[in-house]
């Protein structure tokens, strides 16, 4: 039975459905996606919510983050410390959550199971990923991994296993991916500018903090001043567990989103004025013929917890 997608778009304050099923019609396509986009955007939630509610009672999810030292021997199988049977200090092979995942998926052949990894783009993807970009686009095709022995099975990804991606568009530095791999997944794009992220924090406020709407504009406001889309302030930062009020709003503000923000235009003066609180919540509410962001751009379980 097809999952309820309208449901999970209800908890997540998606004004409909259309986002989430497109996400499942490129992972039944592709079998591999990444969802990109400034921090905030609640890449990293989604990808949780969604995977868990695609996979149901029946199949599994698995979460790897990657980082600058993570290895091929982290993610897909290598030699790690062990002692022998007599306590002697030796390595054995070991299988990294890619293998482990392929494993479960195809010992269930029925069931659909993810591999979420976060922050894929932090890690040295081609050191990471080694034989698995071939494997990622021939997914029919079997070969000998690298620490396999001759007389060992060729591998193979099993259909039922799909991948989920998360990439931080605003750290500039990491945000770059080669042709190899962008040719081998599927990209969803979580734009501040584009539904469902837009207008999520404002869906969110009005449900769960009413009077508290304005603080969506301000946000608006904000990322206005910024004019940068991959570097814009998601929702999330205000989509917290309990009572959002305008002094939990401020100090968020002040010690969470104003230095990420100072971060971004640093060496510019006037940037903590220019992107005061109380001087952005006094601000009027923007209308439609205000540009986009970025129009002058020069080129991240219980759906109640806070996305990210």
């Amino acid at each position: 039975m097809e999952p309820d997608l309208p449901a999970l778009a209800a908890r997540l304050y998606y004004p409909d459905a259309s986002f989430l099923e497109k996400i499942r019609s490129l992972l039944e396509d592709k079998r591999q996606v990444i969802f990109q986009g400034p921090p905030g955007t609640g890449k990293t939630f989604v990808a949780r919510a969604l995977a868990k509610h695609l996979a149901g009672s029946t199949g599994s999810v698995e979460l790897v983050q990657f980082h600058p030292s993570y290895a091929y021997e982290d993610f897909i199988q290598g030699y790690r410390p062990s002692l022998t049977a007599n306590g002697q200090p030796s390595f054995a092979l070991r299988d990294g959550p890619l293998l482990r995942a392929a494993k479960a998926a195809r010992g269930e052949p029925d069931a659909k199971h993810y591999l979420i990894i976060d922050e894929i783009n932090r890690g040295n993807l081609a050191k990471v990923f080694g034989e698995l970009y071939f494997l990622l686009e021939y997914r029919d095709e079997a070969i000998h991994l690298q620490y396999a022995e001759d007389s060992d099975d060729r591998f193979s990804l099993p259909p039922n296993l799909y991948i989920i991606g998360t990439m931080n568009t605003a750290d500039r530095s990491i945000a770059l991916v080669d042709l190899a791999l962008r040719r081998r997944f599927a990209f969803a794009e979580f734009d501040v500018r584009e539904e469902p992220v837009k207008g999520l924090l404002g869906r969110c406020l009005k449900k769960n903090a009413s009077g508290m709407e304005w603080l969506a504009d301000a946000v608006d406001h904000a990322n206005e001043l910024l004019s940068d889309r991959q570097a814009a302030i998601g929702p999330s930062y205000f989509m917290r567990q309990g009572e959002m009020t305008e002094n939990r709003a401020k100090l968020i503000w002040q010690h969470e989103v104003l230095p990420y923000i100072e971060e971004r235009l640093y060496g510019e003066e006037g940037v903590r004025g220019k992107f005061a609180f109380d001087k952005l919540k006094n601000q009027p509410a923007p209308t439609n013929d205000q540009p986009d962001i970025g129009a002058t751009e020069s080129e991240d379980d219980d759906t109640s917890d806070a996305q990210v």
